[in-house]
């Protein structure tokens, strides 16, 4: 029959002790002393066949008289976790074996839903030993498992009824006093016996009765059948630990392939220090001749034989079609690099700490709003630089545009996720909540920052742009638009693609993510590849006499999301064992909305990096 798991019981078993509304480094531990009542929470159900979380209490289980949903941050009512009481309580430092919680007789509705939830393999949040040493932990326990009897061929249903819970603790050797350091959870199918039920002290045969542990043979395992009897109990042990509180994590966020991540980090690397190098040979060897040449030309009186990147200045400042909607991405692009940057450094310095669940979500969402301002700035200054007048229609569009297409796009998942009866689906008054954010914070600082941004006198061009445009010659192929565009993006994709293998892994398979020091050195290595590759790009084009360079420079570096996209369709094939079709929705509407921000964040740092470098050389020759 199933093996017999142990499990580690993270986000649907949750001791109080260990929950934290918020987490700071140093934050003061809790203290419990022997006989203490320790209370179990129990989080959602989730399954990564489906990625559909449901509430607990869905499937019917033992419940406590009073269901009581305990407070949550934004970030945790986004992720779909919804923590609430259980019937399983213990007393610090004082072993229960065997102890029965209640009896369930199986309803058409009940066994319908339980069978359902084991085969999409859903898990109430494993230790797997992978023949070495240490040992990794996974989030949960399966609800169930399916198998047969010995000599039968029939696949039957089996539950999970009885839980083995073993908490681990710290103990201060001087005041006695213990800290909890670990919780682990063995689940086991029995087919639980009794003579009589006596609702005040239910005993089960399946018991020892001097011992209260399991009697050793009972090992049916309890199936999952129309009218059957289920009995669910549960069992405590408290072990001593050396691990102390600080560290109380570690085990859970090991991590085996450090390699990987190095490897990862050094390959990309060799790409940076690659186009580093082309981009200094640009701007000391061909850019230093060109000028000292061009200069020279300039006192020889032959500036009429000019070729090259110089035989544009005058049409190089040009404002580009649709130059708006530049200054909208480029204003979005700065707010999403600036929560992404804020983001990473509170994650490094440990302010994201895993046991502040939803964390992560909410800072995000937070920051996002409060970087409205510089979206704000970013837009105005590059619209009165081209000259725009109708300023405050550009910061409507920069305080609407991006959060509209986000809000749609997560509106129509989130009422497909609501139409699955899912406990992910955001509830109608967080829904309100988040509007009242954008509506109430993040729109007035757009205009408080357009506001002052246009209060500055606006960007001067280092060289007088031509009343009449140059006409552009014809470009080679490997010059045209669209065969440069796509170039560019593939050396950004390349320098993030293995760091965002396990981002991935992390958002739909359950698994921890929580090296943020690897991911900030990646994001630094992805920032330098998107100013780099844009560089080069943009000085080829400016070389060959094509002066549309504005537009280019946002969508060469932003056309890595293109190869963002991609691979996460490799990897739902490939890697996801999604059948449903809901399910496959929510995958690629959630990988839309990643790419979408991925775009303007790197298309932003392309166009930076290129409107610095084309203002550096035009600045540098003399025109007349």
């Amino acid at each position: 029959m199933g093996t017999k798991r142990k499990t580690l019981f993270f986000a649907f078993f949750l001791l109080l002790s260990s929950a934290h509304s918020f987490y700071l480094p140093g934050v003061a531990p809790r203290d419990f002393q022997r006989g203490d009542p320790l209370y179990v929470k129990v989080n959602k159900l989730s399954s990564t066949k489906t990625q559909l979380p449901y509430d607990y209490y869905f499937l019917n289980y033992c419940k406590p008289p009073k269901i009581v949903n305990n407070a949550e941050n934004l970030g945790e009512v986004l992720r779909g976790d919804r923590i609430e009481n259980s019937v399983y309580t213990f007393e610090m430092r004082e072993d229960q074996p065997c102890k029965v919680v209640c009896r369930i007789k199986l309803d058409a509705e009940s066994t319908k839903n339980f069978k359902e939830k084991i085969d999409d393999e859903y898990r109430v949040n494993i230790q797997r030993r992978d023949g070495s040493q240490s040992t990794t932990y996974e989030h949960g326990f399966r609800v169930g498992f399916k198998g047969n009897y010995a000599g039968s061929k029939e696949e039957k249903y089996f539950i999970n009824n009885h839980l083995s819970f073993r908490v681990m603790f710290h103990r201060d050797t001087e005041t006695d006093a213990a800290r909890i350091v670990g919780f682990e959870v063995t689940p086991n199918s029995i087919n639980h016996e009794y003579k009589e039920w006596d609702e005040k002290n239910p005993q089960v045969t399946t018991c020892n009765k001097d011992t209260k542990n399991l009697v050793p043979g009972s090992t049916v395992p309890q199936e999952v059948n129309l009218g059957k009897e289920v009995v669910f109990t549960y069992d405590v042990t408290f072990k001593e630990s050396d691990i102390k509180w600080a560290s109380r994590w570690d085990t859970y966020l090991l991590m085996n392939d450090d390699q990987i991540h190095w490897f990862s980090i050094i390959n990309s690397l060799m790409i940076v220090l690659f186009l580093s190098g082309m981009v200094a040979m640009i701007m000391m060897r061909t850019l230093y001749k060109d000028i000292s040449n061009y200069n020279q030309l300039e006192t020889q009186d032959e500036a009429q034989e000019e070729t090259g990147w110089k035989l544009v200045h005058g049409d190089v400042f040009r404002a580009p079609s649709n130059y708006g909607l530049l200054c909208v991405y480029v204003g979005t692009g700065v707010q999403i690099f600036a929560m992404t940057l804020v983001t990473m450094i509170f994650a490094l310095l440990g302010f994201l700490s895993p046991s502040n669940r939803g964390g992560l979500m909410t800072a995000m969402v937070l920051l996002w709003v409060f970087m409205g301002i510089f979206a704000g700035y970013s837009s105005a200054r590059l619209y009165k630089m081209f000259k725009g007048t109708e300023w405050k229609r550009n910061t409507l569009k920069t305080a609407f545009m991006f959060p509209g297409v986000l809000f749609v796009i997560f509106f129509v998942l989130n009422a497909l996720i609501w139409g699955e009866q899912s406990s992910g689906a955001v509830p109608f008054g967080t829904m309100i909540a988040l509007v009242c954010l954008w509506f109430g914070i993040s729109v007035p600082l757009v205009f408080v920052g357009s506001y002052l941004g246009f209060k500055k006198p606006a960007i001067e061009d280092p060289v007088k742009t031509n009343k009449i445009p140059r006409q552009i010659p014809e470009q080679a192929w490997y010059m045209k638009p669209l065969f440069s565009i796509l170039i560019g993006g593939i050396l950004p994709f390349g320098a993030v693609f293995i760091e965002l293998f396990f981002i991935l892994t992390s958002i739909w398979l359950n698994q921890f993510y929580y090296i943020f020091g690897f991911l900030f050195i990646v994001f630094i290595i992805l920032i330098i590849t998107c100013a780099e590759i844009t560089i080069v790009l943009c000085y080829f084009q400016l070389c060959s006499e094509d002066y549309y360079w504005w537009w280019r420079s946002y969508l060469t570096a932003g056309s890595s999301a293109f190869y963002l996209f991609l691979y996460s369709i490799f990897y739902f094939f490939t890697k996801l064992e999604i059948t449903k079709l809901v399910s496959g929705i929510l995958y690629f509407g959630y990988m839309v909305i990643v790419s979408y921000a991925f775009f303007v964040l790197t298309g932003t740092i392309g166009f930076y990096a290129c409107f610095w470098f084309v203002r550096k050389i035009y600045s540098s020759v003399k025109i007349d």
